[in-house]
């Protein structure tokens, strides 16, 4: 019978998990099929054929009938265990070659092994993310699907941040080498130390596929499996699990090709209910004392929002005045609510009136400086939700005025503007005008004594409360 086809995604999976990543573990089983010299000298007619028949690949029993130890392997590793491989079990077995706490440590390990029976694992084992170990096939990964890609400054830098775990080794003393604080950096230093570095822990899977009694050797280390966690629970996986998916398959090099396939299964054990529901107690827990601890921080006196309703906040700033006639200059403003519908609390003040500020010469323009703030809210209450019900704006009136040094004033220019109806910043440029009066008595009159025409009603400004719209019968 024929089995699975081979599995040619060896892309990365992203799993976030909200368990502690010690509980992970995965269940690798790796086997050898046949020499893949096999596989070159298949008819002309199976060439470029996705479906393998590995049954026909069985491997070559020995001579005594039975398949060596070698030829297959299952191990279940859990997150960041430490399995050795035949080359760190020669090194270490060599006191002269442990050169950090680390390798001690790794030394005395083994050396437990050996008295216990030795090592469970013979070709599959890992490096966890304290070991000297970089894959050089990820500093060489192709960031676009161009022939002739040239990394940038930043792939390099990046692929390097690994890199540099490679040649770490133990300092006897705790000396800094270099400044923790840089005062003055150089362009050069910005630049080089410009690279995003999230904090991960990896571990590898690893395979030794050497020949038969020969394990050991650098050259023949392959990775099967890449995994890295964040502080976040985001678990990367490279290649993904195996699932229903056909085994993934690895094709040495060299004078004899081998033809080796592997499976990654996740084997972690399921909660039980009853833990699941002391997990689901305390993470109800966890989250009702920060809901608290949030409502502490915005108090009691936080109002909501009435269903239905607009709420409008204005913080406002009265900037300047250019271009009147005389010095002195103050504004008087007020907001007016268009509508029955839109309201504004008893104590909010819809009107105000700035500083009397001297003008400066600003090119062919005097300016008047005020910098006045101003604040106000207000509520609509939407009760048609038709689309001819939609909300007339509030509209902001000004009136410029001008003080002399009789305390007699002049008006220099009404003006009004509509509030803007979306939120964020906002420069708002109102332009002003004033009755004249087409005579000389009536500029001397201002100049002397002060005064001039004003409005009874500074809503003629924009529209007059007394304006009523006319349907077109009306009109007719």
């Amino acid at each position: 019978m024929a089995e699975a086809i081979w599995s040619s995604d060896t892309g990365e999976a992203v799993y976030r998990s909200r368990d502690p990543v010690r509980n992970l573990r995965l269940r690798v089983h790796l086997q050898r099929i046949t020499s893949s010299n096999y596989l070159h000298c298949q008819p002309a007619a199976q060439l470029g054929k996705d479906l393998i028949d590995l049954a026909t690949f069985r491997p070559h029993p020995t001579a005594s009938g039975h398949r060596p130890e070698e030829e297959e392997e299952e191990v279940v590793i859990g997150w960041q265990e430490k399995l050795f491989s035949q080359f760190e079990v020669d090194l270490y077995q060599n006191e002269a070659a442990c050169q950090s706490p680390l390798d001690h440590q790794y030394r005395q390990e083994i050396l437990k092994l050996e008295d216990s029976g030795g090592r469970k694992n013979q070709r599959i084992f890992t490096y966890t993310d304290s070991d000297r170990y970089t894959n050089l096939e990820e500093h060489c990964q192709k960031m676009t699907t161009a022939a002739s890609e040239m990394p940038s400054f930043l792939v390099e830098r990046m692929a390097n941040v690994r890199r540099r775990r490679q040649d770490r080794r133990g300092t006897e003393g705790g000396i800094l080498k270099s400044r923790i604080v840089t005062w003055e950096p150089s362009e050069e230093f910005i630049r080089n130390n410009h690279v995003i570095n999230t904090p991960l822990q990896t571990m590898y899977i690893m395979a030794d596929l050497g020949p038969y009694g020969k394990l050991g050797y650098k050259k023949h280390e392959h990775v099967l499996c890449t995994l890295k966690v964040d502080s976040n629970g985001v678990i990367t996986v490279k290649p993904d699990f195996t699932g229903s998916k056909g085994p993934y398959r690895i094709e040495t090099e060299g004078e004899k090709q081998e033809l080796w396939k592997y499976t990654i299964d996740n084997v972690s054990s399921l909660a039980q209910p009853e833990e699941e529901e002391r997990e689901q107690r305390v993470f109800k827990d966890l989250y009702g004392r920060h809901k608290e601890y949030l409502n502490s921080l915005v108090g009691t006196d936080f109002e909501m929002t009435a269903p239905g309703a607009l709420r409008l906040f204005v913080n406002g700033e009265v900037v300047s005045a250019q271009g009147y006639e005389y010095d002195n200059l103050y504004v008087h403003f007020f907001v007016e609510l268009p509508t029955s519908n839109w309201s504004s609390p008893a104590f909010q003040q819809l009107s105000g009136i700035t500083q009397t500020c001297a003008t400066k010469s600003r090119g062919m323009d005097n300016v008047a400086y005020f910098s006045y703030p101003f604040t106000f809210e207000a509520s609509f209450l939407h009760e048609d939700e038709s689309v001819d019900a939609l909300p007339e704006w509030p509209v902001l009136y000004c009136e410029v005025l001008s003080l002399d040094f009789w305390q007699r004033y002049r008006v220099e220019g009404y003006g009004a503007v509509v509030l803007p109806a979306t939120p964020g910043s906002h420069t708002l440029t109102v332009s002003t005008w004033r009755p004249l009066e087409l005579s000389p008595v009536a500029e001397l009159r201002r100049f002397f004594i002060g005064g001039s025409l004003e409005l009874e009603d500074l809503s003629y400004v924009w529209i007059p409360g007394t304006f009523k719209t006319c349907s077109p019968q009306e009109w007719e």
